[in-house]
This record gives structure tokens, sequence and C-alpha cells, in this order.
């Protein structure tokens, strides 16, 4: 099983990079291997968002778009939403299990394709507000055949 790089970010405004497997919304903890290579315990409702992310450094010149790329096949059965924690950061991004049913947390995925961020796990407790944010979706293709 591969391991997925993360990002730990703490509503307190730690932050702690390694890897997981066992990210899972529906339990309180997940075990994080760190960058020295020591095991953490962390506890979910500490976390203002886990990053799951494809390089754990990233590009700090990177400037991430708030705008859906046109023909993004992502936007189909996604709603795309403004995340907006309660430090001042915003996320813009799609989501298919927001809002949480039975949860206070939810992943959703970048809405610029070319984030670093691969999909993040949101805390609502973490969050000051949620704004849906329309955009238009990708004409559906239609199947060969079809009239």
């Amino acid at each position: 099983m591969k391991s997925n790089n993360v990002v730990a970010r703490y509503r307190d405004g730690r932050i702690l990079k390694g890897s997981s497997l066992n990210i899972d919304p529906n339990r309180p903890t997940f075990h994080l291997r760190t960058e020295d290579d020591g095991v953490k315990i962390l506890m979910l409702r500490e976390l203002k968002a886990l990053f799951v992310v494809k390089d754990p450094n990233g590009n700090a010149m990177f400037e991430e778009s708030f705008d859906p790329t046109p023909g993004d096949v992502r936007l189909l059965g996604s709603i795309t939403i403004a995340v907006h924690f309660e430090d001042g950061e915003t996320i813009v991004g799609m989501s298919r299990s927001y809002p949480p049913v039975a949860s206070s947390f939810f992943f959703m995925v970048p809405i610029d394709p070319k984030s670093n961020n691969i999909r993040i796990l949101v805390n609502l407790e973490a969050v000051k507000g949620v704004d849906r944010v329309e955009v238009d979706a990708p004409p559906v293709a239609r199947a060969v055949g079809s009239s």
C-alpha cells in the first residue's frame, strides 16, 4: 500500500509534515510518519485541515487559482465551495461529501488542477464559513451512437 505525503496544519498554527497510510475521517486519530522517521498519533479534531500533497515541501512561489478550468471533468458530480477558515485562509475546491452527514470532517480537492494539494480533509470546527460557488460544469460527452 502506498503512503500519502501529508501536511497536517493545526488550528493553533503548528505544521507537521510526513506520510500516512490510515487517514479516515470517521476515526479520531491517524498515524503520521514524520520526516525524521518518528511516528506520531495525531488527533483529527486538533487540526485545521490535513493536506494530502504531491510534494511535502511545496512551492512557496506558486499562486493557486480560485477559478475553475474550462472543461475540467472533476466538476461533474461535485459542488464547488469556498471554505473560509477561522485563521483567515480561504480555499476554493470541489467536494462530493459536503455537507458531511455524520461527521465534522469532509474531503475536498482544490479547484486548481496544478495545485500541490491532491485532496484536503477539512475540519468544520476550524471553519468560519462555507460558500457555494456557482460554476459552469463541462458538457457531458455523448456516448457513441446516441442521438
